[in-house]
């Protein structure tokens, strides 16, 4: 029997990692091992409480106003025990996170294998998203298995000089978490508050869209509810207080624009499944959206899904609140831009990334 460990410990890893976690658990070749950093406390356990996942070990670093600094040293410090003791024969991380960057550090120090679960994406900028593609980056680096979503993921880490025979192109195990979380009879309150409006869902958080750019992002939104009497903005904002502050100062007193707390999976796949259309700086979402029919606006200057926009299913519109107003006016009354968007055809997989996930390990490790 072989040991594998999957460390997480953000929101968005959660929701990708937990369909793998529960795949894993089907294979008795495997005795699979849950360690959660805890980089995120609360929106972490929403996710986890959904898919039903219980970790082994849970790190419990998150603390007020945390740094870059204070993440990495704890992951770094914490996990040298856990790895010790364990002795797994592959752990998996996810993706771009300090948890993932961290984890792979400490295994490469302890030489453990590493799998990078969603390798090869890419910006090529070290700032755009920060840390975001320094993290990927490094981790790509370390990894002895690359579990890339995409062709072009590949092509990124083959161009780089990884070896062809450690990458396997999988899709996004976000699109199996679409499957088990997207309900045909779901009800929810916002729902009933957004009937007979087209709903806009929204969600920004990035770092380096923090002040100036947020502001551009927020007055156009505003601008959009001000103007489109049968729209209505849902925003289950981050818990990142200066996010909430520049969301209070710029959305307060509008009626049609709802501040919620952040959502769980389920809801938050539900309510996007039944949206008009997604605004976001997110990068999962750039994912999950398309594979629901969904047009979303990526309210950033960069993106590492270019296949997204390459299909139509994404537009890159930046931070310019004038050019984030326009796209958005564009599919409120252009029926045939939205429709284009609305049936672009999902580049990110088919929802069975975790079976092969499951498969390739089986093989490699015999």
């Amino acid at each position: 029997m072989k040991k594998v460990m999957l460390v997480f410990g953000t929101r968005p890893e959660a929701i990708k990692m937990c369909p793998l976690v529960l795949e894993m658990r089907k294979h008795p070749e495997f005795e699979t091992v849950v360690c959660v950093t805890g980089q995120h406390r609360q929106m972490l356990d929403q996710i986890l409480a959904c898919f039903q996942v219980e970790p082994k070990y849970d790190l419990g670093i998150m603390q007020e106003n945390q740094t870059l600094f204070d993440v990495t040293l704890s992951i770094l410090g914490l996990l040298r025990e856990i790895l010790t003791a364990e002795k797994p024969d592959v752990v998996l991380v996810h993706g771009d996170t300090s948890t993932a960057f961290a984890t792979a550090l400490a295994c490469f120090y302890l030489q453990i294998p590493v799998g990078h679960v969603e390798a090869g994406l890419r910006t090529y900028n070290l700032q755009s998203p920060f840390p975001e593609e320094f993290n990927r980056q490094a981790v790509d680096l370390i990894s002895d298995f690359y579990f890339a979503p995409t062709e072009t993921s590949r092509k990124n880490l083959l161009k780089e000089g990884k070896p062809d025979e450690k990458i396997f192109v999988t899709g996004n195990t976000v699109i199996d978490a679409l499957a088990t979380t997207v309900q045909k009879d779901y009800q929810h309150p916002e729902i009933d508050w957004a009937k007979g409006s087209r709903l806009l869902l929204l969600t920004a958080h990035r770092r380096e869209n923090l002040g100036e750019p947020m502001r551009e992002m927020f007055t156009a939104i505003r601008r959009i509810a001000d103007e489109f009497e049968n729209v209505k903005v849902l925003y289950p904002m981050h818990l990142n207080p200066a996010v909430r502050d520049m969301a209070n100062a710029c959305f307060s007193g509008q009626e049609r624009i709802h501040m919620i707390e952040p959502l769980d999976v389920l809801d938050f796949h539900n309510l996007m499944a039944r949206a008009h259309l997604i605004l976001t700086d997110s990068g999962g979402i750039q994912e999950e959206a398309p594979a629901l029919g969904k047009p979303v606006l990526v309210m950033r200057n960069t993106t590492e899904r270019p296949e997204g926009v390459i299909a139509g299913t994404l537009k890159l519109v930046g931070t310019d609140g004038q050019a984030i107003y326009t796209a958005i006016k564009e599919l409120l009354t252009d029926p045939a831009a939205c429709h284009r968007m609305e049936s672009a055809a999902n580049p990110y997989g088919d929802g069975k990334a975790s079976k092969y996930i499951a498969q390739i390990l089986k093989e490699k490790l015999g």
